[in-house]
Formats: C-alpha cells, structure tokens, sequence
C-alpha cells in the first residue's frame, strides 16, 4: 500500500503552509528521510521529508500552493501502484504535462466559495467554519458567518478569525441587521459585496506603475509572500488602526559598555552582548510600567504581571520577533542564552512558530547600524515598542559650568496613545535611563 507524504503541522497556530518547491519529480527513487520539497509558513521555512523508501507516484500540489496542515501532498509506493484513492481531489486536481511537471487544473474556485459563503450566512450553519475558527470566534465574539474564509472552498479558518480581531471594528446588532436587509444593488439587491466582510488585513495596495526591461534595463521581479507579506500586513494593519507616538531620549552608556567589557573578557560570560543587556534593562523596568506592558484590544485593555519579551531578529527571510518567556525572572546569562537561542532558530528558519507569539513588549535594535534615533512601529495588539540606538558622544554639562563628552544611547520608543498617555511612556523611559546608567554586576 502506497505510503501517504501529510503536510505537517508546525505549532499550535499554523494552519497551512506553501510549498516553495519541490526536490524530487513524479517517478524518482527516494529514500526515508530523503528532503522531498521546501515548505514555508508565515514564520520559518523547513523541509518535508520521505516517511518511506520507493518511488515517488504522485505530487499532488504545485509550487506556490497554500496547503492546509495534514492534508495529503505526496504519495510514495511501488512503482505502477493504485493511489486515486490519495489524490485530494477537493482541494485540487493534477494533470500532467508532457516534460511530467504537475500543474493545477483551472476551476471556478471563486464562484464556488461565494455560494458556499451565501448558503451558510442564509442558513445559519457553521459548517463552512472550522472547528477552531468556531471556538475562537464564539470565544471573541465574532461573527464567523459573516467572514469570508481563505481555506478550501472558501471555507472559514483559524487565521480569518484572528485577522478580523487584529483590525475589523466590531457592528452593533442593529448595524449588522442594517446591512443584512439592504443591499447596495439595484432595487435593493444584496450582491456580493455587501455580504463580504471587510479584510482584517489591509490590502497591499500597489501603485499604477508602467515598467519594463527595455525602459529599465535589467530587473528582477520578487512575489511578495511568507514572512514578507506577513510583516508588510501588520505593519500597515497596526499604523492604521493604532494612535502611534514615539518619544525619544538617551541614557548614560558607561555602565553598559564596562559590563560588556568585563563580560568580553572573561572566560566564560563573553558571549553576553550589550544587546543581552539591554533585554534584561527592559525587562527588570517594564514590570514597574504595566500601562505598556499591556494588549490594547479596542474594547478592553489587558495589562500583565509578567514580561514576555519579544525582540526584532533580522534574517533573510525577513524581520522576526521571538519572545522570551517571563524575561523578567531570568537572568543575566539566561536572558543572553534564550535570546542567542531563538535568534539563531530565526535565521535558520526552524524556529517553532508557537515562539513567535505572545509577547507583551517589543524591543528593536538598530544601535549597530548606527541608526541615533528611529520610530519603531507597534507590533500590534502590544501597547509599546522600544528602539535600541547607537551609542554617541553627548555633551553633558557640569556643575562648575564646563562640558564633558558622555557616551550616550539612544531610546526611542512607540506607544499606542489609545491605550496609554504620554507621561507614563515618559516615566518609562526616564526609569531606563536610571536602570541602564547604574547596571552593575
């Protein structure tokens, strides 16, 4: 019996993944744990592999398809062997060209998930949503029945949800049966338009631009998907629907930079950066400032006794931010160990999705490039985000009216001014000016 090639599950949060590419074809010979193709969800990128050794009967999706975890994607068995049975004919059907590449049969997807969509917000029934879609939307009080899904047919998942929590302002019943009973067509008609919920996640929207090879000369045309599209979505998703205002100022550098000498040259604590130190600034402070320490969820917000700290790392793929779990219990050297830890699983792109998520406060480092102040963007439903800066000579005048030259580093940081005003985001940056101004260890 031909053995099954699932699309596997990637953490608790990731419901489907693309498929970069594939690294065998229809008729090769594989062995077990032979890589089979490249997979990509919103966070990390990693491979498939054979679960048997035989040949490769069947490769069920194309490049650049959006599979759902657990769904079938592959077969492998002896050659000749019976595997219609496999072919996930209701996500997609394969037909072969004559070099054997698979392609996608054209369908009228659309059409089909727009009367899927209609029949269940007429009928009422839920079986156009998914389980989890469900639990979370009754959970948040949405509206399931009037999202329209991004799963197969049209069907309503997990992520539609949580993107109509990121950025659709809530209807009032009477709005909601306002919308239900008049339609935007002639004579009132309802088209589909007028039943389409609005898209959490704001349109990428791109500007009319005539281009070519012979106007420009060479060029590179580059598909905005994974982790690009992700971070351009909420980017745009968190300036349009949060009050951002960004403060800056500068701490005293001396301490930090002795620490991470003495830290430089020792024998066993030289990996610590002032990066690490700065973390464990933040997280020491922030307990201190629950206002920002907090989820703005329109509605209500949420203030935590803990902080979950996430931090930008920049990798090929794009900006990722882990989290370090109650960073303000740990240590010095446990803070340095985790950051380096989740850091390095970013770059990689092995990092575990479920790390990439529940943060309370963000921190970005930009002081390496020798960037001296900058405006962070929120990473949204979070309350503030620090900017770590370069460290610069600052004149600071003296008591008997001279001037010295202090190393100082910059700190700009960004707080949604819906969820808190300025004086405590300014009381939290003057209280980082203490803390990194007098580090001793």
């Amino acid at each position: 019996m031909a053995t099954e090639v699932l699309m596997p599950r990637q953490g608790q949060s990731v419901e489907s993944c693309l498929i970069v590419g594939w690294k065998v074809k229809e008729g090769d010979t594989v062995k077990a744990g032979q890589p089979l193709c490249e997979v990509e969800t919103d966070k990390a990128t990693f491979e498939v592999e054979a679960p048997a050794a035989g040949t490769v009967l069947g490769l069920f999706y194309a490049d650049g398809s959006d599979v759902p975890v657990l769904k079938i994607i592959a077969a492998i068995g002896a050659l000749g062997e019976d595997i219609s049975a496999l072919r996930p004919a209701a996500e997609v059907a394969e037909t072969k060209s004559e070099t054997g590449n698979v392609k996608p049969e054209i369908k009228t997807v659309v059409s089909e998930a727009a009367v899927s969509s209609f029949k269940s917000q007429v009928s009422g029934s839920s079986s156009g949503v998914s389980p989890r879609a469900k639990n979370l939307a009754q959970a948040k009080g949405v509206d399931a029945s009037i999202l329209i899904g991004s799963g197969p047919e049209g069907r309503v998942i997990e992520r539609d949800v949580k993107a109509a929590l990121a950025g659709q302002a809530p209807l009032s019943p009477a709005a909601k049966a306002k919308i239900a009973a008049i339609g935007s067509g002639i004579g009132g008609r309802v088209l589909a338009s007028d039943v389409q919920a609005p898209s959490a996640t704001p349109a990428l929207a791109a500007p009319e631009v005539n281009y070519s090879v012979e106007q420009m000369g060479s060029l590179k045309e580059i598909p905005v998907k994974g982790v690009r599209k992700l971070v351009a979505a909420r980017m745009l998703s968190s300036m349009q629907t949060t009050a951002q205002l960004t403060m800056h100022t500068s701490a005293d550098a001396r301490a930090v930079l002795a620490a991470r000498k003495k830290f430089k040259d020792s024998a066993d604590k030289g990996g610590i950066t002032i990066n690490d130190l700065v973390l464990y600034a933040v997280a020491q402070t922030l307990v201190n400032f629950p206002e920002l320490n907090a989820y703005w969820l329109g509605e209500k917000l949420v203030q935590f006794e803990n902080v979950h700290l996430g931090f930008a790392v920049d990798t090929p793929r794009g900006l990722m931010v882990p989290v370090i779990r109650f960073a303000n219990k740990l240590s010095l050297e446990e803070i340095s160990i985790e950051a380096k830890r989740l850091g390095s699983a970013c770059i990689k792109g092995s990092v575990d999705p479920d790390a990439l998520k529940g943060g309370t406060f963000t921190v970005t480092n930009l002081g390496a490039a020798g960037i001296e102040m900058f405006t962070p963007v929120l990473n949204a439903p979070e309350v503030g985000i620090l900017g770590i800066c370069s460290v610069q000579p600052k004149p600071v005048m003296k008591k008997d009216g001279g001037v010295d030259f202090i190393p100082h580093m910059g700190l700009s940081i960004t707080f949604n001014h819906c969820a808190t005003d300025g004086a405590p985001a300014g009381r939290f940056l003057a209280a980082m000016r203490e803390t990194l101004a007098n580090l001793k260890f």
